[in-house]
C-alpha cells in the first residue's frame, strides 16, 4: 500500500465514479490495489483498451483520447513526435519516401516523408485522381515553447553543476520553475565502423530542477510579481559538484577551450540510455521536458492536462483523420483529390527554417506528386490548376475563454471547451480565414452534425498568428484557420477539453471525406 500511496502523491487523480471511492469490504487489499492502478492507467493511457471493444462501439462513437495521451507521453520533443507519427503511418500501410530519390506514385497509394525528423508530409492519392485535381490539406506544427540546451551547456555555480539553456518560443517561463524536468532530443553517435548514427534519446526520470527563491528572501514577490531574469535565474540544477580529486585539481589551470562543453555526468547519463560510450557522442540537440505524464483530470475527467497540447493535439487529430479516412481500400475508390497532412517544425519562432512552414516543402511535394502522376500527360500548368482546386486547414490551438479573465476576450467571441473547433478570424490577415473558407469548413461540419465556434481578438489587443497566412500567401491556396479551445497556452502544463479532441478528429476526417462534394456546390470566380 505504501507504493500505491506514493503513486497517488506523484500523480493525483479524480475518480469519476463514486463507487470507486468506497470499495466494498469484501475486496482483498490486492484487489483494491489493482482497481486503483487500473483507474490510473485509464487516465493516462489507452493501451489497455482491447481492439474488439473499440471497434464494436461503432465508428461514430470511437474516441481517440486515450491514443492521444499515449502520443503525448511519447512525444517529448518535435523529433519524437515525428518519429511517433512515422510509426503510426507505417503501421497503417503508408510507404516511406525519400526526398532525394525518384518517386513512383500511383492512384490509390499512400505515402509520406520526413525532413530533419521534425517535419512530416503524408498523403493519400484518390483512385480517381486526374492531373489538375486538388489537394485537401491539414497543416499543423510539431514544436512547442521549451528550454533548449545551449551549445556549451556546462556551468558551475556555488558548488552546483548547472545546465545552461536558451528559451525557445514565447513560453510562460515562470511555469517551468519547481517542476520535475529532464532532457530529450537527438544525438549523433559515432559507430564502431567510423560512421555516424542519428538517434533519439529520452531520459524519463526527473533529472533537472529550476528552483524558485524562497519567499523569505523575496518578501515582495506576491505584491510585485515574479519576474525572473531569463539569463541568470532560469538555469537548472543537475547535481551537486563532486569533490575534486588531486587529478581534477590539476585541471583548474586548464584553458577555457579545454573545459568540457557539456558536463561529463550528463553525457554519461545519455550514453547509458543509448548504450554507447560517452566519448562516442559527437553532437547533442536536447530540449528540457516536464516528466509529469499527460492525463485526464477534472471532476468528471473532462479535461486533458498535458504539456505540448499546442500543437501536438492538432497534429495527432489531423494524422489520425488522414489514416482513418483511407484505412480501407474502398475509402479512396471515389476520391479525385489528394488528401494530405503537413506537420512543420519551428512555428513557435516564425517558421523560417528548412523544416518550417516558411520553406517550400509542402508545395515542392505537391509539384512532385503532380509530376509523378502525370504519366504521359501533355498540358498546361497542371500545378497552378491543382492549387486553384485545393484547400488548406491550418490547425493550431485556440484561446478558450478564461473564467477568471473573461474581459481578455471580445464579448461575442468567447470560445468554450467542449463546444467544437474554433474558427479564427482577423481582418488584418493574422489568420488566413475568409468568409468563403469559413463557410465551406463549417458546411463540412454541418453535414456531420459537428459544432463550430468563432474567435476574433479584441481591437485593443494584439493578435497572434499561425502557419495559415504563410502557406496561403505562398502560392495562393484557400485557407481556413481553426483550432481546439484550450487554457494555459504556452505553459509547461496546458489544459483542453476531452470531447473537443474527438470533435476535431471527426471534423478533420469529415473534411477529407466530404470536402470535394461541398466544394462542388459553390462557384466564386465565373
Amino acid at each position: 500500500m505504501a507504493a500505491m500511496a506514493r503513486l497517488h502523491l506523484l500523480y493525483p487523480m479524480t475518480i469519476s465514479r463514486p463507487s470507486l471511492l468506497f470499495l466494498k469490504p469484501s475486496l482483498s487489499p490486492r484487489a483494491s490495489r489493482i482497481r486503483k492502478l487500473s483507474s490510473f492507467r485509464r487516465l493516462c493511457s489507452n493501451a489497455d483498451q482491447s481492439p474488439q471493444s473499440a471497434s464494436s462501439a461503432g465508428a461514430s462513437s470511437v474516441s481517440i483520447v486515450g491514443d492521444l495521451l499515449d502520443y503525448l507521453n511519447e512525444s517529448w520533443t518535435q523529433f519524437h513526435a515525428t518519429a511517433e507519427a512515422k510509426r503510426h503511418l507505417i503501421d497503417a500501410g503508408f510507404h516511406l519516401l525519400k526526398e532525394n530519390e525518384e518517386w513512383n506514385l500511383k492512384p490509390g497509394g499512400r505515402y509520406f516523408f520526413t525532413r530533419n525528423m521534425s517535419c512530416l508530409i503524408a498523403f493519400a492519392v484518390g483512385e480517381r485522381y486526374d492531373v489538375g485535381s486538388g489537394f485537401h490539406v491539414i497543416a499543423a506544427h510539431s514544436d512547442s515553447p521549451c528550454l533548449k540546451l545551449k551549445p556549451k551547456s556546462a556551468s558551475t555555480k556555488s558548488n552546483y553543476l548547472m545546465v545552461n539553456v536558451q528559451t525557445y518560443g514565447g513560453g510562460l517561463w515562470h511555469t517551468w520553475f519547481d517542476r520535475d524536468l529532464s532532457v530529450a532530443g537527438r544525438v549523433i553517435v559515432r559507430d564502431s565502423d567510423g560512421s555516424f548514427l542519428h538517434k533519439l534519446v529520452k531520459i524519463k526520470r526527473p533529472l533537472l530542477r529550476i528552483p524558485t527563491l524562497a519567499i523569505h528572501l523575496d518578501r515582495t514577490v506576491n505584491k510585485d510579481g515574479f519576474k525572473p531574469n531569463l539569463e541568470t535565474h532560469l538555469i537548472p540544477l543537475l547535481s551537486i559538484k563532486p569533490d575534486e580529486t588531486s587529478a581534477e585539481s590539476k585541471e583548474k589551470g586548464a584553458t577555457v577551450s579545454s573545459r568540457p562543453v557539456h558536463h561529463p555526468l550528463l553525457l554519461q547519463i545519455l550514453s547509458d540510455e543509448l548504450g554507447c560510450c560517452a566519448d562516442d557522442i559527437m553532437s547533442i540537440e536536447l530540449n528540457l521536458c516536464d516528466t509529469q505524464p499527460s492525463c485526464l483530470g477534472g471532476g468528471n475527467n473532462e479535461f486533458i492536462f498535458s504539456g505540448r497540447l499546442d500543437n501536438l493535439a492538432s497534429s495527432y487529430c489531423a494524422l489520425r483523420a488522414l489514416i482513418d479516412s483511407c484505412r480501407l481500400p474502398a475509402d479512396l475508390s471515389t476520391e479525385h483529390a489528394v488528401r494530405m497532412v503537413a506537420l512543420f517544425d519551428n512555428e513557435e519562432v516564425g517558421s523560417d527554417s528548412l523544416q518550417g512552414a516558411g520553406a517550400p516543402t509542402m508545395f515542392q511535394a505537391i509539384r512532385r506528386i503532380i509530376d509523378s502522376l502525370a504519366d504521359k500527360y501533355v498540358g498546361e500548368n497542371a500545378f497552378e490548376r491543382a492549387i486553384r482546386k485545393s484547400f488548406l486547414v491550418s490547425a493550431d490551438m485556440a484561446h478558450g475563454v478564461h473564467p477568471n479573465f473573461m474581459d481578455k476576450h471580445e464579448e461575442h467571441h468567447r470560445p468554450e471547451m467542449q463546444k467544437g473547433l474554433v474558427i479564427k478570424h482577423n481582418a488584418n490577415q493574422r489568420y488566413a480565414t475568409s468568409g468563403i473558407t469559413s463557410f465551406l469548413f463549417k458546411e463540412v461540419g454541418k453535414i456531420h452534425n459537428l459544432p463550430t465556434q468563432e474567435f476574433a481578438v479584441r481591437n485593443d489587443m494584439g493578435c497572434g498568428s499561425t502557419i495559415g497566412p504563410i502557406l496561403a500567401s505562398g502560392v495562393g491556396i484557400r485557407t481556413v484557420d481553426c483550432g481546439i479551445a484550450q487554457l494555459s497556452m504556452h505553459s509547461v502544463r496546458e489544459v483542453c477539453g476531452k470531447e473537443d479532441i474527438d470533435i476535431a478528429y471527426r471534423h478533420f476526417k469529415a473534411f477529407y471525406q466530404s470536402f470535394s462534394h461541398v466544394d462542388s456546390k459553390l462557384t466564386i470566380d465565373y
